[in-house]
């Protein structure tokens, strides 16, 4: 180090020893041609949680507000999101790059179920494979402009999600779980994995809460009474949503039709998402 060194290394040239001590950033860059301000990463600690359906409705919300959204879909073992859409038709690629796919509404799509020849092909992939082509799904992919990215995750703490946390910058998770003894347990280490990575929680989403009786529309607990108040308190989470069984999104999900769902049971969670100063 040089005795003149005024500890700027953005601004120095110099390869001494203290500018190799510094962490060098794992952070990939998007396209060329993409512009993402945002990036939303949804997680759960198991599957089986409807991370994917929410992932879509949080899409689609942001859509109706005048925002264009994204989804990267990152669980490449088992894609659904293309499904929710009713999407059919293949990724284009080019010398530039790869165009992901929009939907009826304009949300732009990847996954990797765009670009197999068969949906129902198995991705049989060893990690690294797998961790790799969610990296080139940000790397490769034309995306354009978009305000809110939303990421669909696997399950679990493994290796796409540390991958995504690593090499994208994702600025904020949303957690999946739903009413049973588990919730504790995976709520904590996603957010403990979330803390890890310094990213901020913005809210929990649980999923199949209850069921309204269609008659005297009160609400039955069909996985036992709900603690997420008390597990999101612990963890010093204020935002939460509550989305209740219903045939009627799931129908919508069968049909590729997600974008005609009603409610808005996930208003809590998108009004936070909003707040994260991104100009229309």
């Amino acid at each position: 180090m040089s005795e003149s060194c005024d500890k700027s290394c953005s601004s120095c040239s110099e390869e001494c020893s203290d500018r190799e001590a510094q962490p060098k950033s794992l952070l990939e860059k998007p396209h060329e041609y993409s512009d993402i301000k945002k990036v939303i990463a949804v997680v759960s600690g198991k599957g089986g949680v409807g991370k994917s359906l929410i992932t879509s409705m949080l899409a689609v919300s942001m859509n109706r507000m005048g925002y264009q959204t994204a989804v990267l879909d990152a669980d490449v073992t088992g894609p659904s999101v293309p499904k929710e859409f009713g999407i059919r038709s293949k990724a284009e690629t080019s010398e530039l790059g790869i165009m992901p796919i929009k939907t009826k509404t304009g949300i732009d799509i990847m996954s990797v179920n765009l670009i197999l020849e068969n949906d129902t092909d198995p991705v049989i992939w060893r990690g690294p494979l797998v961790s790799g082509m969610v990296k080139q799904f940000w790397t490769d992919v034309i995306w354009g402009d978009v305000d809110f990215m939303f990421i669909d995750m696997p399950p679990g703490t493994g290796d796409v999600p540390l991958t995504v946390f690593q090499s994208l910058p994702v600025d904020g998770i949303v957690i999946v779980t739903s009413p049973q003894e588990l919730v504790s347990m995976i709520v904590s280490k996603a957010v403990k994995m979330a803390k890890m990575m310094n990213i901020p929680v913005i809210g929990i989403v649980e999923n199949m809460s209850y069921l309204e009786c269609p008659d005297c529309h009160s609400r039955i607990s069909v996985f036992g009474n709900s603690n997420i108040e008390q597990v999101a308190k612990q963890h010093q989470i204020k935002t939460i949503a509550k989305l209740p069984l219903n045939p009627a999104i799931a129908e919508l999900c069968d049909k590729g039709m997600i974008e005609l769902f009603d409610g808005d049971h996930l208003k809590d969670i998108v009004c936070q998402i909003e707040k994260m100063e991104v100009s229309k």
